[in-house]
């Protein structure tokens, strides 16, 4: 277990990942006080200078270098990716460091970590940031991320009580309201409420640029059109790992959503203003709704 005090500092911290998240993190945390370095590992160079240049990271290392000299490390990067990262880090991995994750995905995650850290899985405490945006990179990072938007932990049980607080706490530090819950839950729930909205933002967007008068129509959009698609803007490779790492709950809930998309269609073949009207309705309260939440 870790001695790091949740309550003053955090020691050093490795950021696998330097993206939109990544960086985000690394400034929040370092606007917060929390932490007595901030380190980087990712792919491009390019990327890691401009994180560097912004404040976000404090220099680069690789992940050998990561698990040798972190008190913390935190995986932001693609969830497909998490496994090759694990294998990298396992070996090196100090009994002081704890690692935790942004991951959009818990279930393909957590099955990763154990078959790959064994008993270090203890180390590992899942958790989901619902947090981020349209762009991605580090340039796109913005210190204030985090603050007042929900961190989902899915603990193992395996993880002390402590160290699960030492987790909690480090997220907390950087404005997150930490909720926990399950795995399975988690992974059903987000299927619903971001992964189905992500699909179908860029399955619009492909429609659209792949009709035979797709130059035309994009000339035309209104505001309608650029906030349903604006998240079709997000990182294609991020995605793509999160539709097949949750694929399960993913295709379910593409499932009822086709059946009410086959329902409506019906509804308009058929001329049913009233039909459309009761559907419209219900989903318009429920939506008003949410704005009062």
């Amino acid at each position: 277990m870790t001695i790091i005090n949740p309550a003053s500092n955090y020691g050093t911290v490795t950021i696998v990942g330097v993206g939109l998240i990544g960086a985000s993190l690394g400034l929040a945390l370092k606007n917060a006080g929390v932490v007595t370095k901030v380190l980087g590992v990712g792919r491009s160079k390019e990327n890691l200078d401009q994180a560097q240049k912004m404040g976000a990271i404090d220099g680069v290392v690789d992940l050998v270098e990561a698990a040798k000299q972190s008190d913390v490390i935190v995986l932001c990067v693609p969830v497909a990716q998490m496994r090759a990262a694990f294998e990298v880090l396992e070996p090196h991995l100090e009994p002081r460091t704890m690692i935790t994750d942004a991951g959009s995905t818990k279930g393909d995650v957590i099955l990763a970590a154990k078959e790959v850290l064994g008993k270090k899985a203890c180390q590992f405490v899942p958790a989901h940031p619902i947090a981020g945006g349209a762009q991605h990179g580090a340039a796109a990072a913005k210190a204030d991320l985090f603050q007042g938007k929900q961190t989902i932990i899915c603990p193992l049980q395996e993880n002390s009580p402590e160290d699960t607080a030492l987790i909690t706490g480090f997220w907390e530090s950087v404005g997150s309201e930490v909720k926990k819950i399950g795995v399975v839950q988690h992974d059903a729930i987000y299927a619903a409420v971001s992964h189905l909205p992500h699909i179908l933002s860029y399955a619009l967007m492909a429609s659209v640029v792949n009709s035979e008068d797709a130059e035309q129509k994009l000339s035309h959009v209104g505001a309608g059109f650029k906030d349903f698609t604006r998240i079709a803007a997000s990182s294609p490779e991020m995605w793509r790992d999160i539709c097949l790492g949750n694929r399960t709950a993913i295709l379910k809930e593409l499932d009822q959503y086709l059946l009410i998309v086959n329902h409506l269609r019906k509804l308009v073949a058929e001329n049913d203003g009233a039909g459309l009207e009761k559907l419209f309705n219900k989903a318009s309260k429920a939506r008003q709704d949410l704005d009062a939440l």
